[in-house]
């Protein structure tokens, strides 16, 4: 990883003040004062010269030079590592820069470039001190907030890696490496989290439905809902047990099994607004009661008037009726929630159409058509992705 344009620019500027101002003390400023003769000022205009022209053996010649004449010169050790920094030299650099923040220890810059060489060393401990005062001089710096982050996720100090990611990120919302960087953060301090559940209890209620959860998101549906009966028989009467299993039933279409752990759930939790939302939808699906589905949707809206999921299966309960009228509110509040969402273009054609409105049916009808062939194009498009990159696999 290279130093920013902005960081070699800072460091190219540092010798021209710095042969009289980067002294660590009074007696070593007489020192470096008195080391700085005509022959050292000469290397110094000989070495600037040549890194115009691009000739960086020459300067580093002339550097090393500069500093057998004058060793206790901090700042010509900072452009010197940085001429080896720029060359990717790393080893020479950090040692040149470790003597320079020896003789002199408020150079940034210096701090940056031995922190990020250490970095490319695979030095993570020994950079670590060094890229945090970099930061602290110049809290903005991106280049080297990004680097410490790295830095901080290899050395497992997530809860800090996490906080720099994110100041990073409000200077720069459209950077992915920073975006993809603190999801994976975020996520070994899930896994970290998670281990130390089971640590605590691998047989308690919650380490139990995470084990569910975990099986659920890769679909291994059999196996969550053994480890969520587990869970429900160890506390059959606390709020979410049976929500558990019965968002599992729900996912794979068993829905008088969804529809007994619902009011389980709600028997333990009568406030949930989901849980009852979900069990009305599991009651249309099996093509049960509207009556019955649009009483529970009714208390569910009740009490979560912004859960559009509910106000579209109250208009698909409604519609079931009979009472398409009073189905369109809540499908009109809904389409401005998700225009995108294709079943609720296709009530709303119902609607129309029983309203004897032929042009918005169509119009909706249209619609939602279109919606659905995006989402098999898309659908498509993901399994050509997936063939090809098999086949470069193979």
């Amino acid at each position: 990883m290279e130093l920013s344009k902005a960081g070699i620019r800072r460091g190219s500027q540092l010798l021209a003040v710095g042969l009289l101002v980067f002294l660590p003390s009074a007696v070593l400023a007489r020192q470096a004062n008195d080391e700085v003769t005509p022959d050292v000022q000469q290397l110094y205009a000989q070495a600037k010269a040549a890194q115009q022209h691009g000739d960086s053996a020459t300067a580093i010649e002339k550097y090393r030079a500069m500093i057998k004449l004058a060793p206790h010169l901090a700042a010509a050790y900072n452009n010197l590592g940085m001429l080896y920094f720029n060359e990717h030299d790393y080893t020479h650099a950090a040692e040149v820069l470790e003597r320079g923040l020896e003789l002199q220890p408020d150079m940034p810059s210096a701090s940056a470039m031995l922190g990020m060489s250490y970095f490319q060393l695979g030095m993570n401990e020994k950079a670590e001190p060094f890229l945090r005062a970099a930061l602290h001089a110049s809290p903005t710096d991106d280049n080297v907030e990004m680097i410490l982050a790295h830095i901080l996720i290899n050395l497992r100090k997530y809860d800090e890696a996490a906080s720099y990611l994110n100041n990073f990120l409000e200077r720069n919302p459209k950077n992915q490496e920073a975006w993809y960087m603190l999801g994976k953060t975020y996520l070994q301090l899930s896994e970290d989290a998670l281990k130390k559940i089971n640590e605590i209890d691998p047989n308690s209620v919650v380490a139990h439905e995470i084990a569910g959860e975990i099986d659920e998101s890769m679909h291994n549906y059999d196996v969550a809902l053994v480890e969520y009966k587990k869970a429900i028989d160890m506390a059959p009467h606390q709020p979410g047990t049976h929500m558990h299993m019965a968002n599992a039933y729900w996912l794979i279409g068993k829905w008088e099994s969804a529809q007994d752990e619902f009011k389980a759930e709600l028997a333990n939790d009568p406030n949930n607004c989901t849980a009852q939302w979900k069990l009305a939808n599991a009651m249309l699906e099996a093509n049960d009661s509207s009556e019955d589905a649009l009483s529970e949707l009714n208390q569910s809206i009740e009490r979560c008037p912004t859960l559009m999921q509910a106000r579209v299966d109250r208009a698909r309960a409604l519609i079931r009726l009979g009472k398409q009228g009073d189905a369109l509110p809540d499908l009109q509040m809904a389409i401005k929630d998700s225009p995108g969402e294709p079943t609720i273009h296709f009530l709303l054609a119902s609607v129309y159409r029983a309203q004897g409105k032929t042009a918005e049916a169509q119009q909706e009808m249209r619609a939602y058509a279109q919606l659905q062939r995006e989402a098999s194009e898309a659908v498509a498009g993901q399994a050509n992705d997936a063939n090809t990159i098999k086949s470069a696999a193979h």
